[in-house]
């Protein structure tokens, strides 16, 4: 292997931001700006708004979304979920890790750079607050190794204090979340020691959200997040990404108006300029090929955009392509894994529309009780006993009753009421006798269905067994 070629392929070996040492390269990426930044702005006002607006957004009474692990209860689109509901929400996760899957393998990562809260809260929150306190990448290498002096300690007090109150604001937004709008707001409007565990949580949340976006910052993207890490098993040849047009590009060099165009030697359009590697918010050198590192932020396409335009080349350098399309000259088309996952994909997403149309308010369990037998009672009756667990996944109040499919027996309640209170979102622990007339037993095991009733409404119907015998 020649040296030129060790060369190439040295930044395989180790990240961008790590140097021979193992010591951190800390990123001072160029303030950004063009075509795609401007989308990305737009992306991100979308974004933020959906994020901070959505907890109080309120569907049917439920929030927009909610992920209460504390109390096991999820809402999605104001869809309360129990763990009553593992199936369609497990369901629910496989199909969207296969999107996840199926859109790395076609469209790379461009979920991190476009969509994903780190980079957004990073590179067009934090990072903008930087170049307006501390100015763009030369004043903040300047004012980094600069002695420190009353101007440096305010602009980095400054932003400092600036971090903490939008990760105290994004703390208490992360919360309503996880346990609601009206809960996040009783922790705060009341004494600490009243709702400590709430509290702490805001705290360690504030904490791990300031640390994050100023000392962790790109580290989350190309060491820690473990789809980072996954991108680079599912993008293949046929993959849409961020890359450089190297057999456009080079050889590359720099442009010298000096240089005689007869003695000249063929050069391709790159100039060497670097400018995309400083605009890169990972400190990669995005000519040097696909690499794990990279966010598909799109901001060394519109730092070489500009440079192209500047002398006089077209646009494209470095775009959105596949390293089939580049190598072939042939335009971008989906591979036939794409189309395997998109069927699997769809599939999972029928069956999972299915099961969310079919979904009934109320879940109910019912049980014969363990260890007991038939009882004989009067009127030639045979009972039996049994508990029920009816859960109301609704966002209001019901009332039921229980029934016997048929009318092949009745139905008592131990406490003697005709019907079953449920609160919204709780469930409610029932025992009754079922009663059957003995010339309606034909064996020792006969099958029934009991259904639940809200008034004229039957909202569903559960199987189960009877015991008893007949002389």
């Amino acid at each position: 292997m020649s040296n030129l070629d060790f060369i190439d392929e040295a930044y395989r070996d180790s990240i961008a931001t790590v140097d021979s040492e193992g010591k951190r390269i800390w990123v001072y990426p160029k303030k950004p700006g063009g075509r795609y930044h401007n989308y990305r702005i737009i992306a991100t006002i979308i974004f933020l708004g959906l994020f901070f607006l959505g907890p109080f957004i309120k569907i049917n009474g439920h929030p927009l979304l909610m992920i209460n692990i504390f109390e096991r209860k999820f809402v999605l689109f104001g869809q309360l979920f129990l763990p009553q509901d593992s199936v369609i929400f497990s369901l629910g996760l496989i199909t969207f890790f296969i999107f996840i899957t199926l859109f790395t393998v076609v469209y790379g990562r461009f979920w991190c750079g476009w969509a994903c809260p780190q980079t957004v809260f990073m590179e067009m929150v934090f990072r903008k607050i930087e170049y307006w306190i501390e100015g763009d990448r030369k004043q903040q290498i300047a004012l980094n190794n600069a002695p420190w002096t009353a101007r440096k300690i305010v602009k980095k007090g400054g932003k400092r204090l600036v971090f903490l109150l939008i990760s105290i604001l994004i703390a208490h937004t992360t919360m309503a979340y996880l346990i609601g709008i009206e809960a996040t707001k009783k922790i705060i409007t009341h004494s600490p020691a009243e709702h400590l565990p709430g509290f702490i949580g805001l705290v360690a949340f504030t904490g791990i959200f300031y640390y994050v976006f100023t000392v962790l910052r790109e580290q989350v993207c190309t060491s820690i997040c473990p789809y980072g890490r996954l991108q680079g098993v599912l993008m293949g040849r046929n993959t849409i990404n961020i890359i450089y047009d190297w057999v456009r590009g080079e050889p590359r060099g720099k442009i010298n108006k000096h240089e005689p165009a007869v003695i000249s030697a063929p050069k391709g359009d790159c100039i060497d300029c670097k400018l995309c590697v400083q605009v890169c918010p990972t400190g990669i050198d995005i000519r040097n090929g696909s690499q794990l590192e990279c966010t598909n932020c799109t901001a060394c396409i519109d730092a070489c955009d500009d440079v192209m335009i500047k002398i006089n080349k077209p646009t494209g350098l470095i775009k959105f392509g596949s390293v089939e399309s580049i190598e072939k000259r042939v335009p971008f088309k989906l591979s036939p894994r794409a189309y395997a996952y998109s069927v699997v994909l769809l599939l999972l997403i029928g069956v999972e529309a299915f099961l969310l149309l079919s979904r009934s308010a109320i879940e109910t369990t019912v049980m014969r009780v363990p260890g007991q037998m038939y009882q004989e009672q009067p009127n030639n009756q045979i009972s039996n006993l049994y508990n029920a667990q009816i859960v109301n996944k609704s966002n209001q109040d019901m009332e039921v009753s229980l029934k016997v499919a048929d009318n092949h027996g009745i139905i008592r309640l131990i406490d003697g009421k005709k019907k079953i209170k449920v609160l919204k979102g709780g469930k409610a622990d029932v025992v009754f006798f079922l009663e059957m007339d003995k010339a309606a037993i034909k064996k020792i095991k006969t099958n029934l269905k009991i259904e639940v009733w809200q008034g004229e409404d039957k909202l569903e119907t559960i199987k189960t067994t009877f015991l008893g015998f007949r002389e």
